[in-house]
């Protein structure tokens, strides 16, 4: 039996259609195919020693939070189905020689399906294909089935050694046997060698699946089945139904740059997974609360450093790691590694942290665990940031947490170039002593203790930082610590601006607006922000002023901002 997808085939033959396709019954008709919920805070901020390189990455991080940042994120659903002559391949599962598009195994397939196809425009025929199957789906009827008694219940790996992928793809999909009242084997198919198959594997599935875990098999893909139970995502779904079927989440893109509706485009796609959560996800979560629930966890530090355990992971030691730590002691914070911890303890930490710092790895995919009010602190890269970030958005968004990544410098032998990940892998971090400047600011002001800056940009930035990180409070304090710097600077002005906009404070959010245009009446965007602020209040002869001046001053602005506003045109 073939491991690994034909990709030479077409899509239609490829891959299989879930409403028109035979071989997959569902065991539970499915409530809904998604639903909105409230995401996690995740932001990200520049930590560079060069400057040319925090410009790429403040330019990379706006275009993410301003294009590809949904307004609120979609909690995926994932169904219990029966399948027949299903095959469970390397690190995914086909059903009559058909791929089922699953959850992150069936963006692989479709990356993959790219990758493979040199020559040929792939995105061109996975369009068709996706708009074949809306066109297909118009009545759609999913079809039913019934759980017999003799049936097994098999997902799919992509490895045993690998924690971010192993618990978020995983092992969740054990919770869709939740009130089956299943009592029959359970088999994870892997495709690496059994030797490479780590421990955290058989303790997570012990700890929060107890009820579950002496039929649990591990077993090397492939394996045939003429039947077998198994769980679905409708996550790719959402491209291959039509609208009127599964609705569309169009408003809550925040442009069209990247997301281009029900076309399945690869940009698209990306953005769909970056801004869902599915249901396993968060049943996980719900089980590991529960399973430490009322565990004496005083133990636990509640500021942690997450290092590397030596020979348990990737050999990515992060430069200036040694000078963090020294650094982050005095504020409480312990050093000590995930690995170190049972599967109980690191869920426990998670939940009970008030802060969470570490180089970029595979530890962050704890964040699932942590509480609403946990900060967890990344510090990466920009290549992290361009291929990396979003992987873990979901489990941001299914904790609520806050997510933050300081985005320092690579080490290697180019620094200010980004290494090319087909041929280097993940490049280690560097974080240089300004970049260890700017994370020690943020952490002192995190944990109460606001560092007396020398120069209001930096103040500015700070306060930028704590805001967009869901801590007004923080803000607030930077900023009053540094009052004496703010009259007449028009970086603390706004930034002013900004912490009463974020409380909601109108009257307070235009008066340190008017403050900032007095600082520097030459930028047309404040003009902008006053006349947004004072529409909110209501205040007409505060909106005429706004406008007379952009309209004297800024005539090419006040054209742009009236074009499609009716009441821009009738105060003109």
């Amino acid at each position: 039996m073939r491991n690994q997808a034909d990709q030479e085939a077409e899509p239609q033959a490829l891959f299989l259609n879930p409403a028109r396709d035979p071989g997959i019954g569902f065991v539970v008709p499915p409530a809904f195919w998604w639903r909105l919920r409230d995401p996690g805070v995740i932001d990200a901020f520049a930590a560079s020693q060069d400057d040319g390189m925090n410009t790429r990455i403040e330019a990379h991080l706006r275009q993410v939070k301003r294009h590809r940042s949904f307004a609120r994120v979609a909690e995926v659903n994932v169904v219990p189905v029966l399948l027949e002559g299903a095959d469970f391949r390397k690190s995914h599962a086909t059903v009559g020689g058909k791929a089922l598009l699953n959850g992150a195994a069936g963006a692989r397939l479709l990356n993959r399906f790219g990758w493979d196809r040199p020559g040929t425009d792939a995105e061109a025929a996975l369009g068709l294909y996706f708009a074949d199957c809306q066109a297909a789906n118009a009545g759609a009827v999913l079809p039913p089935a019934t759980i017999p008694q003799d049936v097994d219940f098999a997902i799919e790996c992509r490895n045993t050694f690998n924690y971010f992928h192993f618990l978020t793809e995983t092992l969740c999909q054990l919770c869709v046997l939740d009130g089956l009242a299943f009592t029959g084997r359970i088999f994870i198919h892997f495709p690496n060698a059994p030797e490479k198959t780590r421990s955290f594997v058989q303790g997570f599935i012990a700890a929060l699946f107890p009820d579950l875990a002496n039929r649990v098999v591990l077993e090397r893909a492939p394996k045939h089945y003429r039947r077998v139970l198994s769980a679905y995502s409708f996550q790719w779904a959402y491209f291959q139904m039509p609208p009127q079927v599964v609705g569309a989440l169009d408003g809550l893109a925040p442009s069209d740059l990247f997301w281009h509706g029900h076309r399945a485009t690869r940009s698209s796609r990306a953005m769909l997974a970056m801004n869902t959560v599915e249901t396993t996800l968060l049943a996980l979560r719900a089980r590991a609360l529960r399973a430490i629930a009322g565990r004496d966890c005083s133990h636990l530090p509640k500021r942690v450093y997450i290092r590397r355990a030596p020979g348990q992971a990737r050999d990515r030691q992060m430069q200036g790691e040694a000078a963090l730590v020294a650094l982050l002691e005095p504020f409480g914070f312990v050093a000590l590694a995930f690995e170190d911890l049972t599967p109980l303890d690191q869920i426990a930490l998670m939940a009970g942290a008030e802060v969470m710092i570490s180089a970029h790895g595979a530890g962050f995919a704890n964040m699932l665990f942590a509480n609403p009010h946990t900060t967890a602190i990344e510090i990466g890269t920009l290549q992290t940031a361009q291929i990396r970030w979003a992987d873990f958005w979901p489990v941001a968004h299914a904790s609520r947490c806050r997510y933050v990544s300081f985005i320092a410098d690579h080490a290697c032998g180019t620094p200010l170039e980004v290494p090319d990940f087909a041929t280097t892998g993940i490049a280690p971090v560097h974080l240089s002593d300004r970049g260890l400047g700017r994370v020690m600011a943020f952490v002192a002001a995190l944990c109460g203790h606001s560092p007396r800056l020398a120069r209001a940009q930096d103040v500015a930035r700070l306060a930028g930082q704590l805001l967009r990180a869901g801590q007004p409070d923080r803000a607030e304090a930077v900023l009053t610590r540094h009052a004496d710097l703010c009259p007449g600077n028009l970086a603390l002005c706004l930034a002013q601006a900004d912490l009463h906009k974020a409380r909601e404070d109108w009257h307070a959010e235009l008066v340190a607006l008017h403050a900032a245009w007095t600082a520097d009446p030459t930028r047309w965007q404040t003009l902008a922000q006053v006349l947004w602020c004072a529409r909110r209040l209501g205040k007409t002869p505060v909106q005429v002023w706004a406008i007379r001046l952009l309209q004297s001053d800024f005539p090419d602005r006040i054209a742009e901002l009236a074009r499609g506003r009716d009441w821009v045109q009738q105060l003109l």
